[in-house]
């Protein structure tokens, strides 16, 4: 095997289907991009996909000459022709009456046909993806819990029902050097004092003990808001009513994380003795109690 020499720029190509290919664009997986994308923008894709291909066919129509009954010239009659021909409604009126015209109608039902069914299982999988509705507390916070100093954020189900088996998972993202003095972005799973919840329902508090084992051990809070680059919060469970896996994600950066704080309670009682979450107080933090912290031993 033989290796660049110092200095020497080399370019590495690759042909593989895994590659990314700059020409491919925004149309690189249109069916992901429909689920994922708002009602609101799915609608005008599809509206505006609507008028150009009926202007296309109406041009094609004013090509052939063959639709008996409509002025010449008149675009908008053929676009409103072939609005009928590819809904399968049909116009009394208007007829092709030569063989192009006859093709062409023939290959816009066609269309028609694959494109409506097309539009029908795209929304019937839109509308039948489970999603959920977690929200996390905007700050994480640095304070002690039970006597060990621990990092603490807060997720809510925002929906009624319940995610059962609910695990979370905290990475910790930031740039170390190797042996060798190269930067490099490495990822650190945070252990938690309790990563599955059977009925995720509430309100749910994550808590990252930093103990001997943790990343963070043996840092001053300064040091500790230097060394995290992001910690990227994933959630997973089922939800009780689809049974289906949904997932949710969250980033907190260093100007996210506020030291010697913790999460003001949220948790209410409602009049029949239940529980309900006050989410006008989500995101609030307070001064902890007590408000120094115990720097452990590296």
């Amino acid at each position: 095997m033989r290796f660049p020499r110092r200095n020497q720029v080399v370019t590495v190509t690759s042909s593989s289907p895994e590659g990314l290919d700059d020409r491919t664009g925004r149309f690189a997986d249109v069916y992901h991009r429909m689920l994922t994308s708002s009602w609101l923008t799915l609608l005008l894709e599809i509206v505006g996909a609507f008028i150009l291909v009926n202007l296309l066919f109406a041009a094609g129509y004013r090509l052939t000459r063959g639709v008996a009954n409509a002025r010449t010239g008149a675009l908008s009659e053929l676009f409103f022709f072939s609005v009928e021909t590819m809904a399968t409604v049909g116009d009394n009126r208007m007829v092709p009456i030569n063989l192009p015209a006859h093709v062409l109608m023939s290959l816009e039902a066609l269309t028609g046909l694959i494109g409506f069914a097309l539009v029908t299982g795209i929304a019937f999988a839109k509308f039948s993806r489970p999603t959920a509705r977690v929200r996390f507390s905007r700050y994480a916070v640095l304070s002690q819990r039970d006597g060990v100093p621990s990092l603490m954020f807060r997720l809510a189900n925002a929906r009624p029902n319940q995610i059962v088996e609910a695990q979370v998972h905290v990475l910790l993202a930031r740039s170390e050097l190797t042996v060798e003095g190269e930067a490099v972005w490495r990822f650190h799973d945070l252990e938690l004092s309790r990563a599955r919840n059977g009925t995720f329902r509430h309100s749910w508090t994550v808590v990252h003990p930093i103990r001997p084992h943790s990343p963070l051990y043996g840092l001053g809070p300064e040091k500790i808001a230097a060394q995290i680059g992001e910690l990227v919060i994933s959630m997973t469970g089922i939800d009780g009513v689809f049974m289906q896996t949904v997932y949710a994600r969250y980033v907190y950066r260093p100007r996210d994380i506020v030291w010697g704080a913790r999460l003001s309670d949220v948790l209410i009682r409602d009049a029949r003795g239940g529980f309900a979450i006050d989410y006008g107080k989500f995101d609030a933090i307070e001064a902890a109690t007590p408000p120094q912290w115990r720097l452990p031993a590296a």
